[in-house]
Formats: structure tokens, sequence, C-alpha cells
């Protein structure tokens, strides 16, 4: 959002997979190496169906490396107050190295409203259509729960089920975070 906001990246640029990036572990949208897409749909790809393949593309982008993309992260966690956050990649796949708290991911979120909410719409998004397939957000919550109008799931085997909630209800905002669910459910 930060490359977004200053113009060092637009949502039309056209950004080229790697083979790194194609490699990722599902959930991804299933590039190939080689092909491109635009930053919007990679964008709403990362947001809608966690589409790892689709974070390292960006972080390669904006970073020159995976590696140097989670090591701005980091920093801009810290910057934000993210005391218990460390990040190694750009997905969010099992790494031992790579830790956070419920209480960094609420920091996070809130800082993306104060800062970004021209880009808020991203993680609001129920349904995403690319080359005709069309996927949908596996934030459960959303169009389901009176008020709630974004944020992001996500789950690995290490760290099982995971949500960061926003809702707004009666003009109040609030924004939870649950890490280490046992299902999506829950």
């Amino acid at each position: 959002f930060e490359a977004l906001s200053t113009g060092r990246l637009h949502a039309s640029d056209m950004v080229e997979v790697s083979a790194r990036a194609a490699a990722q572990a599902p959930t991804k949208l299933g590039l190939r190496a080689g092909d491109s897409i635009d930053v919007d749909d990679a964008m709403l790809a990362i947001a809608v169906k966690s589409a790892n393949d689709m974070a390292v593309v960006l972080a390669e982008k904006i970073g020159g490396t995976e590696e140097r993309f989670a090591a701005m992260m980091t920093l801009k966690a810290q910057e934000l107050g993210m005391t218990h956050t460390r990040f190694v990649n750009a997905n969010g796949l099992p790494d031992s190295r790579q830790v956070t708290s419920a209480h960094d991911i609420a920091i996070l979120c809130r800082a993306v409203l104060r800062d970004y909410p021209q880009y808020y719409y991203y993680f609001g998004t129920e349904q995403f259509t690319y080359r005709g397939v069309t996927m949908n957000n596996h934030n459960g919550l959303l169009g389901r729960m009176p008020g709630v109008d974004g944020f992001k799931t996500g789950y690995t085997n290490a760290a099982g089920y995971n949500l960061a909630a926003s809702a707004v209800r009666n003009g109040r905002r609030l924004i939870a975070v649950v890490l280490g669910g046992s299902s999506g459910a829950t």
C-alpha cells in the first residue's frame, strides 16, 4: 500500500511471475513462471484467495527479492509498534523464525485503516474472478455478520486457523484477531 500510495507502484502495472513465486505451496492463483498479472488482480488474489504465489510476486516487485521485502516488512512492523513480529517471507507460510501476536496483527489492521483507507476495499471483497474462475473470500464473516467489512484469514498446519476481522456497528469500529483456531468455523 505504501508503494501504491507513493506512486512507486500502480494498480495497472504488470508484474511477472518468477519460478520461485510459481512454486509456492497452495493456496495460490496458479500462474506459471513467466506469466504476467496486473498489481490490482494480484492484490485481489492475495486478499480473497490468500494466494501465496501472488504475495511473492509483489514482494519481489517491491523489494527485489522476497527476503529483502520480508526485512522491509519487519522494519515497518517495528515502526508501527509491532514488538512481537518478525517476517521472513511474504506469505506467512511456516518458518520457525517468523512470529507475530494477535496484538501486533490488530496494530497492523488499525494502521491499514488509518494510513491506507483507500485500499481497505481489497479486504472486504467477497468474490474475485480471474480468467473465468470465481473465487470466494475465505473470511466467512463477510456478508454474514452485520457490520463486518473486511480483513484477512490465514491457515497453516503450524499456526492453525487465524482471522483478523473488522466491523462497524453504531458508528464504532472494532478489530478482532484470533490466532490458532481449531477450525475455520470456530
